[in-house]
């Protein structure tokens, strides 16, 4: 699986989760990219082909929707504290289990009390 890259909007301590988890990861803050336009981002993503991390669907969804291919997307849902950001993306990392996220969105949130995640081709077809 190719590295994450963690979206300012979420906390940085998604790095150690990730890294924990046995992923390489990087946050965007640390690599000097925080305040970045997302198309900037999109550039540093398509080049490096990070799988990108983030809460702003709707931006990269856009943005995404206009490649014939990409590495990835997880959307953590809701707007959330570090805690529940954490535990939110322990869950995810343990559902994609290092597979190959090639022109996939995988979303995850919690309902009910419990934590879902969800997954789709995109863009689709």
């Amino acid at each position: 699986m190719p590295g994450l890259l963690i979206d300012e909007c979420l906390h940085t301590s998604l790095v150690e989760v990730a890294h924990t988890a046995g992923y390489a990861a990087d946050h965007v803050t640390y690599l000097g990219l925080g305040g970045s336009k997302d198309w900037q981002l999109r550039s540093v993503i398509r080049e490096r082909e990070y799988t990108f991390v983030t809460n702003n669907a709707s931006d990269f969804l856009a943005l995404y929707g206009r490649e014939a291919v990409h590495a990835g997307l997880i959307v953590i849902v809701p707007s959330a504290p570090p805690a529940r950001q954490r535990e939110l993306f322990w869950a995810v990392l343990q559902h994609i289990g290092g597979r190959d996220l090639t022109n996939t969105v995988v979303e995850v949130d919690f309902r009910g009390g419990r934590v879902e995640c969800r997954e789709y081709r995109f863009p689709p077809g």
